[in-house]
């Protein structure tokens, strides 16, 4: 239970200014009086996060994501509400005792705890006798102690029922152990899946193992790496290596280094260039795009130099332009990956290539040139019109005149001819209606009454006294739940402010969701109180003819007569009320 009283966490919230605070993690424009970005919270293109200094809250217009400073660090950062308040009070200056964190019972708990369990043998592994090659090999590969140490670098033994017997006498159950992707069973019984290799953990965005690549060093013929499968907690398409370290540095340098392989990471670490990640050896997915799109407002691909590199840079690049993001990319010469890069030529020399990253449209226009014969007509038309529909998906409008240009001038085409086809070729943005017209579309008045009375109640207080006067059971369960809790907070606190009523919700995601929902409506600000009593007495006939309704079908069942009479007469009772 948090120490903290309402008071004190009020103090906190109000200490700092929610511009400031969203706008060390994402870019804002002040228009009118609000403050706007793109919503790291979904694949935004265009700004439909708005930030309110006067109510303190943010607000976005396209997914709903909503809350005051500490739920949106809470979401960005994937931390408990006891954490944000802390990041919170330390931004200001206050000091608090927080008293201890709250442990949160996990989903897969047990699988968790396995793998602290197996972290823990691991790294002990390579510090003992055992452990003596496999440190020659890292070390021989420039990484030292530290390193080693930093980035949870272990050892998995040759005995390959060595772990599987230590989870066992630790309690935990075979099923679970098969679960968590460590252990197999075999013919032979059950054995480590991991024996003798270097292991490299995988962890999650909240810096929790939740897997592992393992590596050989010795001169067996086996796989180079073997990786831990996907299990119910290590899905490799929503996760980076090295996430939860490099992303405070990428915020701070605003920018991100993303690599295909483990040692690229840890060498680019090892020689001060921190906001790196990589791949999880697979196709960069939209959830790890997304991931990068939290991490920093630029992403610079670096991936191997040879063409399946090169392959894999334009597919990934591809993967971040649909998400709003116009990367910038490294090439390597000498089928280079950053690792080999680093080692052979300093990390200088790696860090001009840095400063000197290349647009993403000048990537795509050498890769698309590869294997084509531009003295060929045919050739140089499907050249020139690929190069078009990348355009295509590209929103810099500056970037798109300079690549046509170049193209102009490669070609021998009159521009205005380029600019032609590039609009001939433009899809029109399928009109997505706002949210506002598709709530109107589907909800019957219901609906429509519940939700224009919670968008005033959360805006007047004048609002929620009258549903406190006259409260009507709300037919839909989340709206019902809202407002009673809204009620509950007006009554306690005789006042309302949603960015503290955030607070005092902030565990509480589904209500949360709710009040973005609501929030989204966008109706006018003003309401007369003819239009809060109609929408209570809408919603008082929804109940009225839910009772009717129920009665009737009671009716229909009961066999006496004079009970008969008795349930018809209420049923007209309540009708009649329900007209006057």
């Amino acid at each position: 239970m948090n120490r903290l009283t309402r008071e004190q966490i009020n103090e906190i919230r109000t200490s700092v200014n929610i511009v400031d605070v969203v706008s060390s993690y994402i870019s804002l424009t002040k228009r009118g009086k609000n403050y706007f970005g793109i919503c790291p919270f979904h694949d935004d293109r265009n700004p439909s996060l708005s930030v309110s200094p006067d109510k303190q809250i943010y607000t976005c217009f396209s997914c709903g994501a909503t809350g005051n400073v500490f739920t949106f660090i809470m979401d960005y950062d994937n931390v408990s509400f006891h954490e944000a308040l802390k990041k919170v009070a330390n931004i200001a200056g206050l000091d608090f005792d927080f008293g201890p964190s709250k442990k949160i019972v996990k989903k897969h708990e047990k699988l968790y705890e396995i793998y602290e369990v197996a972290q823990l043998f691991y790294q002990n592994n390579i510090n003992t006798e055992y452990g003596i090659e496999a440190k020659k090999y890292l070390l021989d590969r420039g990484l030292d102690d530290e390193i080693i140490k930093e980035f949870g670098i272990g050892l998995s033994l040759t005995d390959n029922q060595m772990l599987t017997k230590i989870l066992l006498k630790k309690g935990f159950e075979l099923s679970d152990l098969i679960k968590s992707g460590l252990v197999v069973k075999n013919n032979y019984g059950h054995n480590d899946i991991f024996y003798n290799r270097i292991m490299f953990p995988l962890t999650n965005i909240n810096g929790q193992v939740v897997g592992y690549s393992g590596r050989i060093f010795n001169d067996d013929d086996n796989a180079k790496y073997i990786n831990t499968k996907e299990t119910p907690i290590f899905k490799k398409g929503e996760l980076l290596y090295n996430y939860h370290h490099a992303k405070d540095e990428a915020r701070r340098k605003k920018f991100v280094i993303l690599t295909e392989g483990f040692m690229d990471v840890i060498r680019c670490h090892a020689n001060g260039i921190k906001n790196v990640v990589a791949t999880m050896g697979t196709a960069v997915t939209k959830q790890q795009a997304l991931l990068l799109k939290k991490m920093a407002p630029e992403v610079v691909i670096c991936f191997d130099g040879d063409e399946a590199g090169a392959k894999a840079t334009y597919a990934c690049s591809n993967e971040l332009i649909s998400v709003g993001i116009i990367p910038k990319i490294i090439r390597l010469e000498d089928n280079m990956d950053p690792d080999e890069y680093i080692k052979t030529h300093g990390v200088k020399r790696f860090e001009q290539k840095l400063e000197n990253a290349m647009n993403v449209m000048d990537f795509k226009i050498s890769y698309l040139k590869n294997n084509r014969n531009l003295q060929n007509n045919e050739d140089l038309a499907n050249y020139i019109n690929d190069i078009i529909k990348e355009l295509n998906l590209i929103d810099d409008e500056i970037l798109r005149e300079l690549t046509l240009k170049k193209i102009s001038e490669e070609s021998g085409l009159d521009i205005e001819i380029l600019r032609n086809q590039l609009k001939k070729n433009e899809t029109q943005p399928k009109k997505v209606p706002s949210l506002k017209q598709e709530v109107k579309e589907k909800r019957d008045k219901y609906t429509m009454a519940e939700q224009n009375l919670l968008y005033y109640m959360i805006k007047s207080k004048e609002v929620i006294s009258i549903y406190n006067k006259n409260v009507c059971f709300m037919p839909t369960a989340k709206y019902r739940y809202l407002a009673q809790e809204i009620g509950y907070f007006y009554k306690e606190y005789k006042y309302f402010d949603i960015a503290d009523f955030f607070s005092y919700i902030a565990d509480n995601d589904e209500m949360i969701q709710t009040i973005g929902e609501i929030q989204k409506l966008n109706l006018k600000e003003e309401y007369t109180l003819e239009e809060i009593e109609d929408y209570i007495n809408v919603i008082k006939e929804y109940n009225i003819n839910y009772e009717c309704r129920r009665l009737m079908d009671k009716m229909k069942k009961e066999t006496d007569p004079i009970e008969k009479a008795k349930i018809a007469e209420k049923i007209k009772e309540m009708k009649v009320g329900m007209k006057v």
